[in-house]
Formats: structure tokens, sequence, C-alpha cells
């Protein structure tokens, strides 16, 4: 009697497991799915997750939750769901914070690199450079040119130290060749009250953030952050093309699953959210957030967020930042 070779029970062996995750994805899902948020409702990540759980409900047949989870700058949240079954019913929402955690985080209870698997990009969206009332400055150029002559002295606050608020400002110092002071606060809403009141000199918020306030007049802004000029601020120039050439700096947002959750599987979700990304009313809806939507294929938001981990641990490197 013929006995099989080794090698080929193992192609036989990873053929039955790819047929059977094929089958299985097939099926999907077959109970409810959780996306878990890692910070309060209201923000980017948790409204995209909204809009996406209630469209995927609604076309599969299945409940979409969406559970908050605060702390340690979403790392709670991303522990949870790195802990969770690698069967597509625990999934992330997150934002552009999850690659600059390695950055700022000496110990970790999970691994951003290789404990989840990507599901897509959600959106992207730029940030205001916000101006205080009592800097008599009309552009970007001019607050070089201020810093520039007072080193040490112009002041920005952030939403904390290792924010994307922060890592945006250290961008525009080190491409600019200025030296500026750092004022962390405890979130986004007291850096805008910051500025504001005068007490700081700049700050750079996300745009939905903002936007509000500088379209009532409340605040200044002076530059955005995008590589090309808003479609809703035509006349406000770019960070690069007034005195920092080469700057760019875009907040972003995606879905990411456990890692070892079979592929087929991330390939449907992955599918289900560029088709509900491309509806008219989903893109109106993200545009009023002040992002756009977009999508990617699994494969892309891996190589994205890896590289993103990379360009931050760099970053921070050359502003000073140090881990906790």
């Amino acid at each position: 009697m013929h006995t099989i070779p080794r090698f080929i029970k193992e192609i036989l062996l990873v053929a039955l497991c790819l047929f059977a995750q094929a089958l299985n994805a097939q099926s999907y899902p077959t109970q409810p799915i959780k996306i878990v948020v890692g910070f309060s409702p209201g923000g980017v990540p948790d409204i995209a997750a909204r809009i996406i759980g209630q469209h995927m409900s609604e076309n599969w047949k299945q409940p979409v939750v969406v559970e908050n989870k605060l702390g340690a700058g979403s790392n709670i949240a991303a522990q949870l769901v790195a802990n969770a079954p690698s069967d597509g019913y625990t999934l992330l929402s997150i934002s552009s914070a999850f690659a600059i955690s390695p950055a700022i985080y000496s110990s970790m209870a999970f691994d951003p690199a290789k404990d989840f698997s990507g599901i897509t990009l959600t959106a992207t969206g730029p940030a205001l450079v916000l101006i205080s009332p009592n800097l008599k400055i009309s552009s970007m150029k001019e607050l070089i040119d201020y810093a520039a002559k007072n080193p040490g002295k112009v002041t920005y606050s952030s939403a904390g130290i290792g924010s994307g608020s922060h890592f945006a400002a250290e961008l525009i110092q080190a491409k600019a060749g200025i030296d500026l002071l750092h004022i962390p606060t405890k979130g986004i809403p007291d850096a805008i009250t910051e500025v504001m009141s005068g007490r700081v000199d700049f700050f750079i918020s996300p745009y939905a953030s903002a936007i509000n306030l500088v379209k009532s007049g409340k605040v200044r802004a002076i530059a955005i952050t995008s590589t090309k000029r808003y479609k809703e601020l035509p006349a406000l120039p770019t960070v690069a093309e007034s005195g920092v050439p080469g700057y760019k700096w875009e907040f972003w947002y995606g879905l990411i699953a456990p890692a070892k959750t079979p592929k087929p599987i991330l390939q449907k979700i992955s599918a289900e959210v560029k088709r509900i990304l491309e509806l008219p009313s989903v893109k109106e809806r993200f545009d009023e957030l002040g992002t756009t939507a977009v999508s990617s294929t699994p494969e892309q938001f891996d190589k994205l967020i890896a590289s993103e981990i990379v360009e931050f641990a760099r970053l921070a490197k050359l502003s000073g930042i140090k881990p906790e």
C-alpha cells in the first residue's frame, strides 16, 4: 500500500484550510458584530463606526454594536480587540493615533504591528492651523518668521504629549528649522480654548473640531495641512505653500481586526465597507465631518499602518519625544 508523501499531505492540509476559510467567509456573518472604539462618542472614529455599522447591519441582517472603551490613548480598546477571537466578529475603529502609540508608550500589552490585521482605511482629513487673537499675524510665513526671531518663545497647544496635534506641530518645527514651546492640554477642546483665549499662540486642530468655530469667526485659521486647498475654504492656503515646502499632515481613520483573522473574512468586510463609503449619503456625511471617505484593501492598510509606525518613531526621535 502506497503512503502519501509528507509534503503532499501538507499541501492538501493547507488547501483544505483555505477551502474551509472560503466557506466560512461565504456564510459570514452569522452573529452580531462588535466595533470597539477607543475614543469618546462624537469623534470621527466613533461616528465612522456608527455609520458603517448601521449600513452593515441593514445589508447583512445582523446587529452591529459600537462599544466605546476609553483609556490610555485608545490602548485599552486596542488590547481588548487584540485578545478577541480572530473570527471577524470583533473589530476596532482606529485613527492615526494607533500608529503613534509605539513611539510614546514604552510598555504596551499588544504589538500594533503584529497583533492586528488591517481591514480598510475609512477616511482621511486635514487639520487647521489656528492662531491666537493676540498675534497680529495673518499667514503661516509670518508665524514662522516671528518664531525664527523669537526662538523658544512662540507657544503651541496640543491635545497631549504624543497626540497627533503634537506631532503635527513638531513636524512644522523640524521642517521650518524653528524652536517652539509646547503647551500640552487634556484634549482638543482644551487646546482650542487655549488659543481662543490667547494663552497660547497656535494650535493644529483636526478640521472637524474647529471648522464651525472658524466659520463663525470665533477663532482664526491661517493655513490648512493638506497638500491642496480645501473646497470649503478655498481662500485658505496650505502650510506647504505658505512657508513650509513639502509639509503634509492628515489624520486618517480605519478598521482593523485581531491578527490571524481569515483573509476571506477580512476581504469580505473590506468590500462591504467600500460599498458603504461609496454611497452618496455616506460621502456627504463624511464631508460634514471634515473628512473624505476613502477605502483600501486589507494589504494596503497594513502597509500604511506599518509605514506610519516607522515615520512616527523617526519624528519622535528627531523631536526628542520620549516614551512614557
